[in-house]
């Protein structure tokens, strides 16, 4: 019997459905909202639960005709219960909860970084132990898996977000949202000229970004005050350069510590090409393997969530209907629920 999978996905600013057969992926309808958060120089949470509220039902119905499926067919539905926005993440919930409900199927809970990590499945399989460099706007952490869905938080940010101080530096320096694309095109135009510090100088595998947006910002109102201007391209690339150095430093020593077989990139900071470049040098000479995920997966989107839920429905991990979203979901409780 065939295996279809119905994910959706609603964390953040992107409404999504997407439909797998056999683990082959027919459908990954993505709805999003970044030209309209634009204006405000970040997500709008309200804005985005009804901008989700709007367009949930429209790309379900897009991934069931593209798929040529009928939610009779579909042997479960799976969805983002967290982390992420509350009022978004409630939205894809009771769309799946509505969906289990009237047809009868099983409804899988899934962790929105657990799925992250798992869209480098497209790309080829994971192999194990393994170690998962998860970055994106809301989360830095090292994820340590010895097996299929066995998570342990082994490095993590004490602070900011990689993602979420390339935001709050690009907006300092006048640059759109999302400012991780902005300064990393920039960056590569740019010379390293500006001196920063070092994040976190200790011997953990921990990351600290708070203190370098600091630093980033009280630089550039300085030389606004005494009227000298920033070199944007410079303040860029001296910034990226700072912050990637400082994950990749946690890289190298998480792989020095742990038996790790393969590396991957996870989450919307992967897509910076600097990241990418530097991560895959890194262990080019290794005989550890490195996953870089193709440039669609880095983005949220419901593929990767039914990928994971494709190996929860397997281990019949199933959810009641009276289980709500966890906007602070950690990873490793990923079956508390």
């Amino acid at each position: 019997m065939d295996k279809i999978i119905l994910a959706l996905e609603s964390s953040c600013d992107e409404t999504a459905c997407a439909i797998i057969k056999n683990d082959e992926l027919l459908a990954n309808v993505i709805s999003s909202q970044i030209e309209v958060h634009q204006k405000y120089g970040g997500v709008m949470p309200e804005i985005a639960s009804r901008l989700h509220l709007e367009n949930i039902l429209c790309v379900i119905d897009d991934a069931l005709k593209k798929s040529n499926i009928k939610l009779d067919d579909i042997s479960a539905v799976a969805v983002t219960r967290g982390p992420g926005l509350i009022g978004a993440l409630h939205v894809g919930l009771q769309a799946a909860k509505t969906i289990s409900l009237i047809y009868n199927k099983p409804l899988i809970p899934v962790h929105h970084l657990a799925g992250h990590i798992y869209a480098n499945e497209f790309v080829k399989p994971l192999k194990f132990p393994l170690l998962a460099v998860v970055v994106s706007g809301g989360n830095t952490e090292l994820v340590y898996m010895k097996e299929h869905l066995s998570f342990e938080i082994i490095g993590e940010t004490k602070d900011d977000a990689i993602g979420e101080s390339f935001d709050k530096v690009a907006r300092v320096l006048g640059l759109p949202y999302p400012g991780g694309v902005a300064i990393d095109r920039l960056a590569k135009e740019g010379k390293h000229t500006y001196h920063l510090p070092e994040p976190l100088k200790d011997n953990s595998l921990n990351v600290s970004y708070s203190g370098l947006k600091t630093a980033v910002i009280n630089l550039v109102h300085k030389e606004e005050q005494n009227n000298r201007s920033i070199n944007i391209k410079d303040m860029a690339k001296s910034f990226q350069d700072t912050a990637i150095k400082e994950l990749l430093d946690r890289v190298k020593r998480a792989t020095s510590i742990y038996d790790v077989k393969q590396v991957v990139l996870a989450g919307g900071v992967s897509a910076n090409s600097y990241l990418r470049e530097e991560i895959q040098n890194m262990y080019k000479d290794s005989s550890i393997d490195v996953i870089i995920p193709p440039i669609w997966c880095t983005t949220d989107n419901a593929a990767m969530i039914a990928k994971v839920g494709s190996y929860l429905y397997d281990k019949k991990i199933f959810a009641p209907l009276s289980i709500s979203v966890d906007p602070s979901w950690k990873i490793e409780n990923y079956l508390k629920f």
